[in-house]
């Protein structure tokens, strides 16, 4: 799976109903009640999902409409059944001075209980701006949300990376952050408790292929960090 460099994204916000969902209602309902019962962490809030994109020049262009997150979480569980939709979403690649890759671990109250991955969310009306859907924006806001480190914590690297798994779509946009991995890993810790929503268990270290946990981790997210390791071995 290689990974595609881009320039920048272009996406904009372009609402229009999402008929799988709205044909598929009942079934998603009976979903949603089976996925939050006794799971008061799930919120069914709005976000947005991708019917129209392409990569021109670099350039990820694109249109997303807006939808609940319940809807959302069925058409992932039910195995993307609908493909005139895509998950477009941005990742924090977060990497300490001494080259390690950190990862969130996330928490039992959320859709994704134990799985490592980059500091992440699907996109939502938060991320609109005059029009247009913020991925830059979106990766700093989900970092503080989820690590407490914000944008004066880190140094942003030029562009993306994106890397494609059947309908989602992963936006990498590369992160350092002051400090050794078990410094930051520290840092993180504290901050957990003083955050309004706790999402992650703890910090996961990734010094080089041997540390992948494909059983734990998203494909998009293994493809991305083997591709990374076997670059910088030459």
């Amino acid at each position: 799976m290689s990974l595609i460099p881009l320039r920048d994204t272009d996406l904009v916000f372009d609402d229009r109903p999402w008929d799988w969902a709205d044909r598929e209602n009942a079934r998603i309902a009976a979903h949603w009640a089976e996925k939050s019962q006794g799971n008061g962490g799930l919120f069914d809030g709005r976000v947005l999902v991708t019917w129209r994109h392409a990569i021109v020049d670099g350039v990820l262009h694109g249109a997303c409409l807006e939808t609940d997150f319940s809807k959302f979480l069925a058409w992932r569980d039910f195995g993307f059944p609908d493909t005139s939709v895509v998950n477009v979403f941005a990742m924090a690649a977060l990497r300490a001075e001494d080259g390690a890759y950190l990862m969130g671990v996330m928490g039992q109250r959320t859709a994704n209980p134990g799985r490592i991955y980059f500091a992440a969310g699907t996109p939502d009306p938060h991320d609109v701006v005059d029009g247009r859907v913020d991925l830059a924006g979106s990766v700093i806001r989900e970092l503080m949300e989820e690590t407490g480190l914000g944008a004066d914590d880190v140094t942003i690297g030029d562009g993306f990376t994106a890397i494609r798994r059947g309908q989602r779509l992963a936006v990498m946009r590369d992160l350092s952050v002051r400090g050794s991995a078990e410094e930051v890993r520290a840092r993180v810790r504290t901050n957990l408790a003083s955050l309004p929503e706790e999402e992650l268990d703890d910090l996961f270290i990734v010094r080089g292929p041997g540390d992948l946990d494909p059983a734990r981790m998203p494909d998009f997210i293994v493809d991305f960090l083997t591709e990374r390791f076997r670059q910088e071995a030459g």
